[in-house]
């Protein structure tokens, strides 16, 4: 009889929990999840514009004039101005093509002969980006430097004076160029700013005129600038 009774209790709490369950389910609070902020994970590619202009000074190892030879003391100075378009990769290495005009006056030789030089000057270059906030490559923002270098061709105009600042021969020739370049960057998203060194080399600055008593050849050129230059990325 007991048993009985036990198995009546039993079931009589089970019809009874078993509506109020149903009825009443078990409310859950909600689960927050952390938000994820904005990742920037830098450039992945983009091309870009690019305008510069600098301030320099040209000096030669020596040179000839209607046999006789030229020793140069004094650098000539002067200007350029310059665009260019490229491509940068993101990580660092970008390249660009680089269309330049430079003007200098008044390399002078121990003789007082003077040369003035007009000179475009076509280069294809490469850079490596260093972030100076140690996350490495470009587009990263904030300050940086870079290290380049650069080969192509220069188209000269030169012209030689003597003592007394006249003209005395003029000539013109195509030139193999090389740079080296060096620098500080500033980079703000679609605008990147920088100033820096740009070293060119080339072999010789000659004329070749009709006549060959008016040749002239300059040896061993060297054309230090200082550049301040503005891209602007298609991103």
């Amino acid at each position: 009889m007991r048993k009985l009774n036990a198995m009546l209790v039993v079931a009589a709490a089970a019809l009874i929990a078993g509506p109020a369950q149903a009825a009443d389910p078990i409310q859950y609070e909600p689960i927050d999840y952390p938000v994820i902020p904005d990742v920037n994970y830098g450039l992945e590619g983009s091309f870009y514009l690019r305008g510069s202009a600098g301030m320099n000074a040209w000096t030669a190892k020596d040179g000839s004039y209607c046999g006789c030879i030229l020793e140069f003391d004094t650098p000539g100075y002067g200007y350029s101005v310059g665009a260019g378009f490229g491509y940068e990769t993101g990580d660092g290495i970008r390249a660009d093509i680089t269309f330049d005009y430079l003007d200098i006056q008044d390399l002078t030789s121990t003789t007082d002969h003077t040369v003035d030089l007009r000179s475009g000057l076509a280069l294809a270059n490469i850079y490596y980006d260093f972030s100076l906030d140690g996350s490495g490559g470009s587009a990263e923002g904030g300050m940086g430097v870079y290290v380049g270098a650069g080969i192509g061709l220069a188209k000269n105009f030169s012209y030689i004076n003597d003592s007394a600042g006249a003209e005395i021969a003029w000539g013109k020739s195509l030139e193999g160029a090389v740079a080296l370049m060096a620098g500080v960057s500033y980079d703000m998203g679609d605008v990147v700013a920088d100033l820096g060194y740009r070293g060119i080399y080339m072999n010789k600055v000659m004329s070749q005129p009709d006549l060959a008593a008016d040749a002239y050849i300059i040896n061993d050129n060297y054309i230090h600038e200082v550049r301040g230059t503005v891209r602007y990325r298609f991103n």
